[in-house]
């Protein structure tokens, strides 16, 4: 299997990882379709390749809205994201900690509003992009590693989800929940281990941690 012909939704994909994302996926012959809430962020992604929607990935009625607008969808990747830290513990404000919070409210919007189509396709994959730090929290990082290690549990759920709709239906596993790491992002690393989600089976996928870099 490859990213030839799958349909891939990137919600908040008009970050450079979004790019990145956008170009290397259309260079393999994929369909994008990128949401935001910037015009000038959706002209970038429609500048790249993708078809856009203006719509708010942390907003489960705007994410169902645009699953029920699809017939199709091979891959949901949630890039909503940021970093907001520093002053160690005493340090970690609840402005800041609001401030990273649509991180997760990304991937609980999105996974909850997709499923059932990724469910559907014949090589459904979920993917968040997670950060070194849920390994090792530092005082002054700790409401971004809280946050991160949310995002995690809960694409770790939805890929014991993925496992148990399989088993109960008596099907071979074919959808994949992943966990993308990296110490600093780099766009153009994350793209191609995008593209690469279709190089190995959903039951050798599922419930993994990818290191990048």
């Amino acid at each position: 299997m490859t990213a030839e012909g799958r349909t891939i939704v990137l919600a908040g994909g008009t970050s450079a990882a979004g790019i990145a994302i956008t170009r290397a996926l259309v260079d393999a012959g994929a369909r994008v379709i990128a949401t935001g809430r910037s015009a000038a962020g959706l002209g970038a992604a429609r500048d790249a390749g993708a078809e856009t929607h203006m719509a708010d990935a942390t907003s489960l009625k705007d994410m169902n809205r645009l699953a029920g607008a699809l017939e199709a969808v091979d891959a949901v990747i949630p890039l909503v994201g940021g970093w907001r830290g520093g002053g160690g513990l005493i340090g970690q404000s609840d402005d800041d900690f609001a401030a990273l919070l649509p991180a997760l409210e990304a991937v609980r919007a999105t996974s909850r509003a997709f499923d059932a189509l990724l469910h559907a396709s014949d090589a459904g994959r979920f993917a968040i992009v997670s950060s070194t730090a849920v390994a090792r929290p530092l005082a002054g990082g700790a409401n971004y590693a809280a946050v991160k290690a949310a995002s995690e549990a809960w694409a770790r759920a939805l890929a014991h989800g993925f496992a148990k709709h399989a088993r109960d239906a008596g099907e071979p596993l074919r959808a994949a929940s992943v966990i993308f790491r990296a110490k600093a992002l780099e766009p153009d690393a994350l793209a191609t281990a995008v593209v690469r989600l279709w190089d190995a089976a959903a039951d050798e996928l599922n419930d993994r941690v990818i290191e990048l870099g």
